[in-house]
């Protein structure tokens, strides 16, 4: 079934860009991976978007995904008290609709 994991990320002022190139350079050659995304959402705020085969695929790539964030992590800054720099959440597609053509 198919999944997806959603993250929020705020950069430090001035660090936009860096973020940027850190964030569409890294390898991203995670199996089960189909499609990510990075949208600016505000000034100094993004999020990113996964699509995955399963949630069991998202689990497995982790590791590495944390791996890729320690490289850009000092661009980021905390998102709230209990939030540290990065908000994620993932799950199982519940609803799917592709518009009709």
């Amino acid at each position: 079934m198919t999944a997806y994991n959603v993250v929020r990320f705020r950069t430090k002022p001035g660090l936009e860009d860096e973020f940027e190139d850190w964030f569409c350079k890294l390898r991203r050659d995670f199996e089960g991976l189909r499609k990510m995304a990075l949208i600016k959402t505000g000034d100094r705020s993004y999020c990113s978007i996964g699509e995955w085969e399963s949630y069991e695929h998202i689990v497995a790539a982790r590791p590495k995904m944390v791996s890729n964030l320690d490289k850009f992590r000092h661009s980021l800054e905390a998102l709230g008290e209990s939030i540290d720099v990065t908000d994620a959440v993932s799950g199982e597609a519940i609803y799917e609709s592709t518009p009709a053509r």
